[in-house]
């Protein structure tokens, strides 16, 4: 066993302490800047028990005031309980699925303790949790997914630009992360954001849905499709605007140098009823160059084309979505570099996931569909998954190369396992 470098623990125990409970006593570094990013507004701030094991899943604070607010207290401890509570979740950490697949090993999560210590209390934080007091569903939550996932992101973005020389104008680097619906992957993407931020790395967020057609085409859609419930409504290959990503994608690559600026698009979930349209240009986020990292997220990202008996025989209306998805590696995948791409064990969870945020919605007194609403809802993406996701499975996204390429298994609540 690898012993823990335990006479750092007390030293990051007390700058943890610090960051936390005053952030302009944090360094420069670990500052936390204004922020606000897309998905605060529509991401609850619950952490939801799903089984009486407490495992939980981390919903989206609504980020306001991020920095002002306090973590719960907790109980002081003696210097021995610190350590051999310190030496304890370096073993946790150690366990983790994803210690193998990120390039680390016991000695060196030794070495970058103050690291993972650090950034977790940024994370609990984030999500006003006290990192001195979680629950072993938040713990898990943490260290063996939101920290892991953001190291490999950070040697990602490091081995890309170290590729040019010193005076380039590096590009940012441009991260998938394709994942199911419900899975989590707007959570790890508000994490990744927040962490890279506060280390110094500027970011940029994008969603697929942020490229959706408007309205006014995606009715044009719906009626040049008539029958096919899988374009009546946004979601499927043909409901997005691909020349509008692409200007998009190729503008946010050249925000190298200090001053550059341009707005992201969003995407009004809620409008006409919840078909939605796209937001007016004046509430869009702007971000400033340069730029290190752009995290695109999706739920049908890297998808590749298949053979039409292939689409046909899981459901015949899959046919024009499939020629639809033969345009989209020229507008999406071509730009990303290194993936991430969130496994799940049965497409069917996607329902069950999407149905516990519908309630959890309708009992926090917000609009929400009814759970007849979500299976119609849910119905239209399972066409897509069933005939998609073994491909992306067994071959990674489209173009990935597998260097840069993170796969991370999940269970039905929503947390990391080892893979199969």
């Amino acid at each position: 066993m690898t012993p823990l470098r335990l006479h750092a623990a007390p030293h990051h125990a007390a700058a943890a302490a610090a960051v936390v409970s005053s952030p302009s006593s944090a360094p420069a570094l670990l500052r936390a800047k204004p922020y606000h990013p897309k998905s605060a507004a529509a991401c609850s701030l619950t952490v939801t028990a799903t089984t009486p094991s407490r495992k939980a899943f981390l919903s989206c604070p609504d980020h306001g005031q991020a920095a002002a607010w306090p973590p719960r207290s907790a109980p002081a401890s003696s210097p021995a309980a610190l350590i051999s509570s310190f030496q304890d979740l370096y073993e946790f950490i150690c366990s983790g699925p994803l210690v193998d697949r990120i390039g680390y090993t016991k000695e060196k999560i030794a070495e970058s303790i103050d690291r993972w210590l650090l950034c977790g209390a940024q994370v609990a934080r984030l999500f006003r949790l006290n990192e001195l007091n979680l629950s072993e569903a938040e713990k898990a939550r943490i260290y063996h997914f939101y920290i892991p996932v953001f190291l490999w992101c950070e040697d990602q973005v490091t081995e890309h630009r170290a590729k040019y020389n010193e005076g380039d104008e590096i590009p940012p680097l441009v991260i998938g992360v394709s994942a199911p619906q419900g899975s989590g992957k707007t959570t790890l993407v508000f994490a990744l954001d927040y962490l890279f931020r506060i280390s110094g790395r500027n970011s940029a967020t994008l969603s697929i849905d942020d490229f959706y057609l408007t309205a006014a085409e995606q009715a044009k859609l719906r009626e040049s499709n008539p029958g096919n419930a899988l374009l009546e409504f946004r979601g499927n290959a043909g409901s997005h605007d691909l020349p509008f990503s692409v200007e998009t994608l190729e503008s946010l690559i050249k925000l190298t140098k200090e001053g550059t600026k341009m707005k992201l698009p969003r995407y009004n979930k809620s409008a006409f009823g919840g078909r939605g349209d796209r937001d007016d240009p004046s509430a869009w986020p702007e971000v400033e160059g340069p730029l290190e990292v752009v995290l695109f997220e999706g739920w049908m990202l890297g998808f590749k084309p298949l053979p039409n008996d292939v689409v046909k025989a899981v459901d015949p209306q899959l046919e024009v979505v499939n020629k639809n998805l033969e345009a989209y590696y020229d507008a999406w995948d071509r730009f990303i570099e290194s993936w991430i791409v969130i496994k799940i064990k049965e497409p069917n969870c996607v329902y069950q996931w999407r149905l516990q945020a519908e309630i959890a919605m309708r009992a926090d007194g917000k609009p929400g569909m009814s759970d007849e609403e979500v299976m119609d809802f849910v119905s239209r993406y399972l066409p897509a998954y069933h005939a998609y996701l073994p491909t992306l499975y067994k071959e990674g996204p489209s173009g990935c190369n597998q260097e840069h390429l993170l796969v991370i298994d999940i269970d039905e609540e929503r947390s990391p396992m080892w893979g199969r």
